[in-house]
């Protein structure tokens, strides 16, 4: 099993490449149920969520072709699919796939919508939290669609198709926006999807879905309609940048004192938590390419903050965000109010000298002068990368291991750390 080693207290500076976003691939991949023709998707990040679920959609008969570098293409951007789904040949999703990646789970709406059924295991994916999918399956039923369990699945069947209907959610959920939505869109008559979820990938997913011959309106907003239309056609559509991998490569940079050029970045996707960062003693500037982030002698002033839907604080940057703010001067807290379980990085960065202490849904962290190299250990995806940014500014080498999880949402991190000036390297075993 992988692992990564890091030697501290190198400074960053340079130019890191901001991959295509991950939580906009999947959905979007997925998005090629619902047609017969080619869906080609631009600026693929290079993912092992993104090949997992490549190999879910081979299960139901989609063709997928990775293209190769054109003459005159940016090095650093990421690869071309083309989905193909002429043919549905299974509408079963088995456990031993859906099980290993929650975003798979998706696959129901379109499959029930273009299909008529669908037989999907129920979900997997990280432990960071409950994450039922009533919501995916009560805005189905809206739909029209027969929903019932058996044995670990859900079975979804409307065999003379989906009917329009108003759906309220009672909470914002971005896994059911995006499942509803999706099934939506060839569903006789109007949708109106009211407190949907307003994430920059969910907008992603419907700009797609328009170019497929959708009729959605209000993306970016609370209250989505959409007018559906009898069959989908094939588009080209390019992946907008990870807001994620943004706010985490500015945090390690803040964290290093350093000086990097985030291309192909946009602000706009995560403005609140750069204000944050501003807040903290950041400078983040808009470039051509994309932004410029600094810390450029000053100090790391404390922050608090608490997640929220977009465009609140990301609850996907929240463990990066802790990281930092280990080495502040000062007092921070940070609440986490969407997922339950998401403090579990926190004892890792103790064991690198953090001092954070817990109080239900709320972190205390108080920042100290040094953070020591220790071996440490990867429990989800996000909680991985802020180790990673901890031992940027640890002293001595800290070893991260199961980085498995890394992979999942972080492409060629090491090289691109190592680029501006990190310590890093991966260690095979």
């Amino acid at each position: 099993m992988d692992s990564i080693r890091i030697v501290g207290g190198n400074r960053l500076t340079g130019t890191i490449p901001v991959s295509g976003a991950k939580n906009a691939a999947l959905p979007l991949m997925t998005a090629s149920l619902l047609t017969g023709e080619t869906l080609t998707l631009e600026n693929m990040p290079a993912l092992a969520d993104v090949k997992l679920l490549g190999d879910i959609l081979g299960n139901h008969g989609v063709d997928l072709t990775v293209g190769g570098k054109r003459s005159g293409d940016d090095p650093y951007r990421g690869k071309r699919f083309s989905l193909c789904a002429r043919d549905i040949v299974d509408t079963t999703a088995p456990y031993e796939l859906v099980s290993r990646m929650r975003a798979s789970f998706w696959v129901l709406g379109p499959l029930v919508a273009r299909m008529g059924e669908a037989k999907v295991s129920m979900p997997g994916g990280c432990a960071i939290g409950t994450r039922p999918v009533d919501l995916h399956l009560k805005g189905l039923e809206a739909l029209g669609a027969e929903i019932s369990t058996d044995g670990g699945y859900v079975l979804a069947s409307a065999p003379k198709g989906l009917t329009g209907a108003r759906i309220s959610f009672p909470s914002v959920t971005v896994g059911a926006t995006h499942n509803v939505l999706m099934a939506a869109v060839l569903a006789r008559g109007e949708t109106i999807l009211d407190n949907a979820a307003c994430e920059p990938e969910v907008g992603d997913l419907a700009t797609c879905l328009n170019a497929m011959g959708a009729q959605i309106s209000g993306i970016g907003t609370r209250t989505l309609r959409i007018e559906g239309v009898k069959e989908l056609h094939g588009a080209t559509h390019a992946v907008l940048p990870d807001r994620i991998e943004t706010g985490t490569y500015a945090m390690a940079v803040a964290m290093t004192g350093g000086d990097v050029e985030l291309a192909g970045a946009r602000a706009d996707l995560l403005q609140s938590a750069l204000d944050i960062l501003g807040d903290a003693g950041v400078e983040i500037t808009p470039t051509n390419k994309g932004i410029r982030v600094a810390r450029n002698g000053a100090s790391i002033r404390p922050v608090n903050v608490e997640t929220a839907p977009f465009p609140g604080f990301p609850t996907d940057l929240q463990a990066q965000l802790m990281a930092l703010m280990c080495r502040a001067e000062g007092t921070s807290t940070i609440r986490e109010t969407i997922f339950e379980n998401r403090f579990m990085h926190v004892q890792e960065l103790v064991r690198l000298g953090a001092d954070i202490s817990l109080d239900g849904d709320k972190a205390t962290i108080r920042g100290v002068d040094t953070l020591k190299g220790a071996p440490v250990m990867a429990t989800d995806l996000r909680a991985s990368v802020s180790l990673v940014i901890a031992g940027l500014m640890a002293e001595g080498e800290t070893v991260i291991n199961r980085v498995y999880h890394l992979d999942r949402g972080f492409e060629r991190i090491e090289e691109k750390l190592g680029r501006c000036g990190a310590k890093i390297e991966r260690l095979t075993g």
